[in-house]
């Protein structure tokens, strides 16, 4: 039988970037050094902000911690504050439990006594968390411009047509649909309600595995590099991966050519990680003889190749922590992390393997003002910047994620 490939997507269309891949190069700068400058500084990179009182833009770093201290004094045990691993030292030392994404969202789940979670994050994250609490809870994101360009690159309408799509042509069950973490509730919930499951960069292996349990091919979003180094650590083969274009019928491929795929990898990635490159592992290697090259698997193949290890950012933060004083490391992942992992190592030689540091953008965003300003609106009876998710929608991405906690 002939398939008409026009019936499956409709016509290709131009790619759009989203506005948080174009702004991510926004902080880029030639040194380690980023040190937290008043709002009103700092709001003049040009990148989108969430507007915020006047009086908190002037506030210096000093004002500004005697002001949140203050406010959680006055909170006490009604709030906790979550941060997230890539958060700037000056809002990370403010955090009760410091983690990544998922490990955050089940500290959050956690609190039985806090009515408040500020997710020092970015929104997906304090999505995630707004779908494990109890219902009774309150999940507040200080910057409400702080998303994620990989989550944007799956919006929900072009994951819906692809999932149509997919299922036109291989019937229900013909693939099994995994989203990564860093993806929106609504994606979470399309993974839920499909039979699919939500993994992250420590579990994606064993996810896969539960995947193929069930079916023959995987969908995974949004991550196309986390994806398929999965799949290569799985044994499959890279002419059994196809990358899926949303702005392009069928994903840009024949119907006989999605049939023959194991592993469908929508066309997304990190912008962070993906700075990373073979030649700054070649450099750091002639630098230091005998250097550790330890990597996030959001880094393309090529780079995790040519790495001596590669992991989640649990996994980087142990193996540098554990390793013998003297060791030294070339580190592949956000600059606030592996400055942090530098301090807290001072007996050893730790770097990041991107001369240029480019924070994550979108991470950044969480300037002490915003947590200061949102601090001060619950100390004073008022609510600003609450995560909320469509009870449906949270329905079925609590499904998704609860299938991830079972397979562990």
């Amino acid at each position: 039988m002939t398939i008409n490939v026009r019936q499956f997507g409709g016509l290709s269309r131009d790619p759009v970037l989203p506005i948080t891949e174009i702004e991510h190069s926004a902080f880029c700068k030639s040194e380690s050094d980023l040190p937290a400058k008043p709002l009103l500084d700092e709001i003049k990179v040009n990148v989108r902000w969430q507007k915020i009182p006047v009086k908190y833009l002037h506030l210096t770093a000093e004002e500004l911690d005697v002001r949140i201290h203050e406010a959680r004094e006055k909170l006490g045990n009604r709030v906790v504050i979550l941060g997230h691993h890539y958060q700037r030292e000056e809002v990370i030392h403010y955090a009760d439990f410091q983690g990544d994404s998922f490990l955050l969202s089940r500290q959050a789940a956690n609190q039985t006594e806090a009515e408040h979670i500020i997710f020092c994050g970015v929104h997906f994250m304090a999505e995630t968390a707004r779908i494990l609490c109890s219902p009774q809870q309150r999940v507040i994101l200080p910057n409400m411009a702080a998303g994620c360009s990989m989550a944007d690159m799956a919006p929900t309408g072009d994951a819906m047509d692809a999932w149509d799509d997919l299922e036109a042509l291989l019937g229900k069950g013909g693939v099994v649909p995994i989203t990564y973490m860093n993806s929106t509730a609504e994606i979470k919930a399309l993974c839920g309600r499909n039979g699919g499951i939500v993994c992250t960069s420590s579990n994606a292996v064993r996810v896969f595995q539960w995947a193929f349990e069930r079916g023959e091919r995987v969908l995974f979003l949004p991550d196309q590099h986390l994806g398929r180094n999965t799949a290569l650590k799985l044994g499959i083969d890279l002419d059994e991966m196809i990358v899926w274009s949303p702005f392009k019928a069928l994903g840009g491929h024949t119907p006989e050519r999605v049939r023959s795929s194991k592993v469908i990898l929508w066309q997304g990635h990190c912008s962070v990680h993906t700075r990373f490159t073979v030649r700054q592992i070649k450099a750091a290697r002639e630098r230091y003889p005998g250097i550790n090259v330890i990597v996030h698997p959001e880094c393309t193949m090529e780079t995790v190749q040519a790495a001596d290890v590669s992991g989640s950012t649990e996994v980087i933060r142990k193996a540098v922590n554990e390793s013998p004083p003297g060791s030294k490391w070339a580190i592949g992942t956000e600059i606030s992390l592996v400055n942090r992992l530098a301090k807290s190592n001072p007996d050893k030689v730790v770097f990041c393997l991107d001369p240029i540091v480019c924070p994550c953008s979108t991470m950044y965003r969480i300037h002490p003002a915003y947590l200061s300003w949102v601090l001060d609106a619950l100390a004073a009876g008022e609510l600003v910047n609450e995560i909320r998710v469509e009870d449906e929608t949270m329905g079925h991405a609590r499904t998704a994620l609860e299938r991830m906690l079972l397979v562990g």
